[in-house]
């Protein structure tokens, strides 16, 4: 559901257009600035650098995690509070239930588990509340009653204004919804935030029918299909891109497929016939999805990011709208 605001010009770009989170009270810009290399690749300098463009374009989400930099994501966030932006202006959203442990990803979902990262989390951003505190991952080896009993807390603390789920499966999203949905003393479902692009639209099967028809909002994280449909990929591996680099490369390998180039080149064609760049293209055919509340990007420099959010100034024709649906469509 989209619900716009008027606010005062703040920057030469086009200014966020301002969402509500399906049938709750969060609103949203529509563009989330992700925060996942801050403190690792992305040092403080180039941090605040990032979110000051980005606060100046009229965004108001920074999206986090415990293991984005083992918690240095936090921390630099924590670092601006205060000074480069009021607590209260912005939504911040971190969440909880995974660590990573020799190199692989680790799910804990009880409720022990989970308190102890939201208290963690609170620590490291020194702030005493989260806007929206999500689980990371379904867990199946702990018991989901358990597992959301957790969010019921933080919510009745005030520890967390809005709760949410991440990856999970539109069955998985659909069961947790109407379970909190089910007691006016449970916290409601307010997000649910999965990967979606012009690359992976697993999504249109079941996690966004279900926001629609249950009613939380949906956010698209790797809205660029993990950096590839930025067009970066063309003709090789950069040196200084995330698929060169030995933490990211099994994250963007999946898309460097003939599959995906032949995506890639559509959307190359129909950027070079707007007048725009690919990734303003593929940024925007998921931002005008109907059914998105915000789309998570994310930068490693505040030069990157600036390019980003030019994405704002331009609306897709119908036609070519329809076009990079046809050649996206999941066989």
């Amino acid at each position: 559901m989209k619900w716009s605001v008027s606010r005062p010009n703040l920057a030469k770009v086009a200014l966020m257009e301002m969402r509500r989170a399906g049938t709750s009270g969060l609103v949203l810009s529509n563009i989330g600035l992700g925060t996942m290399t801050w403190g690792r690749d992305t040092d403080t300098h180039e941090a605040v650098d990032q979110a000051r463009a980005y606060i100046e374009a009229g965004g108001n989400f920074l999206d986090t995690s415990p293991i984005y930099g083992d918690g240095d994501s936090e921390r630099v966030i924590g670092g601006m509070i205060g000074t480069l932006f009021a607590r209260d202006s912005m939504i911040i959203a971190s969440k909880a239930g995974t660590k990573i442990i020799d190199g692989n990803l680790v799910i804990s979902n009880s409720r022990q588990s989970l308190i102890n990262d939201l208290d963690k989390t609170l620590a490291r951003l020194g702030t005493d509340y989260l806007d929206i505190w999500q689980l990371s991952q379904w867990d199946p080896q702990n018991p989901l009653d358990d597992t959301l009993s957790a969010l019921d807390y933080a919510f009745s603390t005030g520890r967390a204004r809005y709760v949410g789920i991440s990856n999970f499966s539109g069955w998985q999203a659909a069961r947790a919804a109407t379970m909190q949905q089910a007691h006016s003393m449970k916290a409601p479902i307010a997000t649910s935030t999965n990967e979606y692009s012009l690359l992976n639209r697993s999504a249109e099967s079941e996690v966004i029918p279900a926001a629609d028809e249950i009613g939380f909002g949906f956010i698209a994280w790797a809205p660029l299909g993990r950096g590839v449909l930025t067009g970066k990929y063309r003709k090789g591996v950069p040196s200084d891109s995330r698929a060169a680099a030995p933490h990211f490369v099994k994250h963007v390998e999946p898309y460097l497929t003939p599959a995906a180039s032949r995506i890639v080149e559509a959307v190359a064609v129909a950027a070079e016939g707007l007048g725009f760049a690919p990734l303003e293209v593929a940024l925007a055919w998921v931002r005008d999805n109907p059914s998105v509340t915000s789309a998570i990007v994310g930068a490693r420099t505040g030069a990157q990011l600036r390019g980003v959010l030019k994405s704002e100034e331009i609306v897709l024709p119908q036609t070519i709208r329809e076009v990079l649906n046809e050649v996206s469509t999941p066989s």
